[in-house]
């Protein structure tokens, strides 16, 4: 049952993640739309791993699947060699730090905010 879930998490996720790349394709939203699903993504995770209060398999779709479609490490770092190439060496130095200090900081704020609810 639960490589089911995982399965139409994982479905869903992806579904998720490409219709919002789609909207965005071709302009700079892009770049900022993959900085707040990775970051969205660090808050739910966090917030699921701490809470306890979903199933395992509940928690596994939707970590593993739903997440693990949603948000992507290869298009976050490809956009900053594109960034880069592009001469946006300024645009890329500040996504990368958005992101990875965004997404620290809202993996914390997920899992505080999860342990609160256990």
């Amino acid at each position: 049952m639960t490589t089911l879930l995982v399965g139409i998490g994982g479905v869903a996720g992806v579904l998720a993640r490409y219709g919002i790349t789609r909207a965005t394709l071709h302009t700079d939203a892009l770049l900022w739309s993959t900085a707040a699903i990775n970051i969205a993504g660090s808050f739910v995770l966090g917030l699921i791993v701490a809470g306890g209060w979903l199933s395992r398999d509940l928690g596994d779709a939707v970590g593993v699947g739903f997440l693990g479609g949603f948000t992507t490490f290869s298009t976050f770092t490809v956009q900053i060699v594109l960034e880069a190439d592009g001469g946006r060496t300024g645009t890329a130095a500040v996504y990368l730090l958005v992101s990875v200090l965004g997404g620290l900081a809202a993996a914390v704020a997920g899992y505080a905010l999860g342990r609160s609810l256990s």
